[in-house]
């Protein structure tokens, strides 16, 4: 029942508790109360006949806020993150929430209210606006929330979470593979073909952003943040570690503790280095003879191999010059 209705529900039979009088003209005594039966029924009548207007009225404006959902500010630090949270740390220290960090500071609070379930009385948890409740929390502003306040099963909220979030598209593949993969384990959803359905987006797509969040820890850490892997990268790496385990964790243990971040795609490229760099190794040929070679290594650096014999010192400081001497430091 709306809210409007349990109003006018508890207002049945209100006239018969209402004195007359209040009704009645108040000019100073001219018209007193009717002291006949016809006319107490038309006063009972004129004052049955207002109050209907009035509650008419009220009624009106109170459907407006039927099943609407009431507002509050909260403390942050009171306010915990759901099971479903999908946000990785990361994502708070990008120029884009840098931005919105800034909007809610100069505005004084965030004027679009995250959505907040309460668990428990007097305490809640993020359904979505993770990044708002972040900022408000790093600002020790008090953060806008809508209240869910009718009970609200787990699937409920993830779905809630999901469909905001994709309406922002601002999620990584890893971000929404992490939520998708909770899910999943937590039982809202037997399998990635049901969850697909549920939420409106192809299987293929949860499946490729399920593979990116299930990529080894080790592989995950080489890069320099999880949001920056694609699924094409994560499928990549997924064929190297078939062909060669023990090898591209090897190779990602060594990137996870370097002080050197690449780029996602030399990420990619060192990972996979055992499969690549004889692809990109290329003969060089004078006449019908190989001299040696030159090949691009995982972290996009040339190499180039000549035979013994082959070039003496001042051949090889004419080479050195002419690469040194090009616009840009760079050959013609």
């Amino acid at each position: 029942m709306g809210i409007g209705k349990r109003i006018l529900k508890s207002t049945v039979g209100l006239s018969s508790s209402v004195a007359l009088e209040k009704h009645q003209p108040s000019d100073g005594g001219a018209a007193g109360p009717a002291r006949t039966a016809p006319g107490q029924l038309l006063a009972v009548h004129t004052v049955m006949r207002g109050m209907q207007d009035e509650l008419a009225e009220l009624h009106r404006k109170l459907k407006q806020f039927d099943g609407s959902l009431p507002t509050r500010l909260l403390d942050p630090n009171h306010i915990r993150l759901t099971r479903w949270a999908n946000r990785h740390e990361s994502s708070f220290s990008t120029p884009a929430f840098a931005g919105l960090k800034a909007s809610i500071e100069l505005a004084g609070g965030n004027t679009q209210p995250i959505l907040a379930r309460e668990y428990d009385e007097g305490r809640f948890e993020v359904v979505f606006g993770h990044r708002r409740h972040r900022a408000c929390k790093e600002l020790g502003l008090p953060v806008l929330a809508v209240i869910w306040t009718t009970p609200a099963p787990d699937l409920d909220v993830f779905l809630s979470m999901d469909r905001e979030n994709r309406e922002r598209e601002d999620l990584s593949p890893f971000e929404q593979g992490t939520s998708y993969r909770a899910a999943i384990d937590g039982g809202l959803f037997p399998s990635m073909r049901r969850l697909a359905e549920s939420i409106g987006v192809s299987h293929t797509w949860v499946r490729k952003a399920m593979l990116v969040a299930e990529l080894p820890t080790a592989v995950i850490e080489a890069f320099r943040t999880p949001i920056e892997i694609q699924p094409k990268h994560a499928l990549e790496i997924a064929a190297a570690i078939q062909r060669d385990p023990t090898g591209v964790l090897r190779r990602a243990e060594r990137l996870r503790t370097s002080s050197d971040r690449m780029t996602a795609a030399q990420t990619v490229l060192h990972l996979t280095a055992s499969n690549t760099q004889s692809a990109r190794r290329n003969p060089i040929r004078i006449g019908d003879r190989t001299v040696g070679a030159w090949l691009i290594d995982a972290r996009g650096r040339t190499t180039i191999t000549l035979e013994a014999g082959v070039a003496d010192e001042s051949t090889i400081a004419k080479i050195v010059e002419s690469l040194t001497s090009a616009p840009s430091g760079r050959a013609s």
